[in-house]
């Protein structure tokens, strides 16, 4: 990719930004992903409650929050691997809820996972040759009359050989999936996720488990998909990374979003900075509440006096 482009891309994709409130569920210019009111519970727990949110096209929007704030229950939602209450989404102007997995993937919208499905007992290369979309040779009829499918396998093929090789995996294309290393296994989720040819990549925090001499690497093909004109959103803990690469960022906690921004300001931004540490973390200490808190140390300190008399 060419420096120009690359730099007109992520201008571009700044540019959309500009200007917009730092608001929960702004409104986008170009949203490629528009959500409603989509709600999950378990039980009585309500894991996802998600009012309004959008998409924009062509960046990349990091979605963030602290442990349990509903972040891949809410990938799950969208993708279809997992029903919502409440609720729906539109990919493109199509509504997709209720829509399969499978389904919402041929529409151009793709996933990868925190722990990685590589199909362990295939080789790199058949793990990459699944991901193909409407192969012929994939109904039963069609499949015994090979000439009606080998030219479409020996297209995918060749297009899977180039991804593998843009992800440095050819030198692994007939080892078994499972013997590949938890980066290389990311790497590889990544490369079959393009197999589809994807408007929008969902990344479930992409770095986890990566070994730190394949975090660069990773961070660059994750740049690429921007610049191929791609939308990318991925969940992510390190901040570090976030700031890099991502465009846009979205604050969940408690299944809500909280806050959007930039990811160089969003991190100082009072219900982000409560959401991780606790609201009024750092605030000064009221008169009344010193005197609650030694009221309560006094308290505890003459119940121990009295267990130990």
């Amino acid at each position: 990719m060419h420096a120009d482009s690359t730099t007109t891309r992520k201008a571009a994709a700044l540019a959309a930004f500009a200007g917009l409130d730092r608001e929960p569920g702004v409104a986008k210019p170009d949203p490629i992903l528009v959500v409603d009111n989509v709600v999950r519970r378990f039980g009585g727990l309500t894991a996802v409650d998600v009012a309004h949110l959008e998409i924009q096209r062509g960046s990349i929007t990091a979605l963030i929050g602290p442990n349990g704030a509903g972040k891949t229950t809410f990938f799950n939602q969208l993708t279809g691997f997992d029903s919502a209450d409440e609720g729906s989404w539109a990919f493109n102007g199509k509504q997709l809820k209720g829509v399969p997995a499978h389904r919402v993937a041929r529409t151009g919208m793709v996933r990868t996972f925190q722990l990685t499905k590589a199909l362990s007992k295939l080789t790199v290369m058949e793990n990459m040759r699944l991901g193909a979309q409407n192969q012929r040779g994939e109904n039963f009829f069609r499949a015994l009359v090979p000439g009606s499918w080998r030219q479409q396998e020996d297209e995918i093929t060749e297009r899977a050989e180039e991804l593998l090789e843009r992800f440095k995996l050819n030198t692994k294309r007939d080892d078994f999936a499972g013997s590949l290393s938890g980066g290389q296994r990311k790497l590889l989720e990544m490369a079959r996720a393009l197999m589809v040819g994807p408007e929008l990549v969902m990344l479930d925090e992409p770095m986890a488990g990566v070994n730190p001499a394949l975090t660069q690497s990773l961070l660059a093909h994750v740049k690429d998909l921007r610049e191929e004109g791609m939308t990318v959103l991925f969940v992510e803990h390190d901040m570090d990374m976030v700031r890099d690469i991502s465009d846009w960022v979205v604050v969940m906690a408690q299944g809500a979003v909280i806050a959007e921004g930039p990811p160089d300001t969003i991190m100082s931004d009072q219900r982000v900075v409560d959401a991780y540490l606790g609201a009024h973390h750092d605030a000064p200490m009221s008169a009344e509440e010193f005197e609650e808190q030694l009221q309560e140390a006094e308290a505890e300190l003459e119940a121990e006096i009295e267990e130990k008399a």
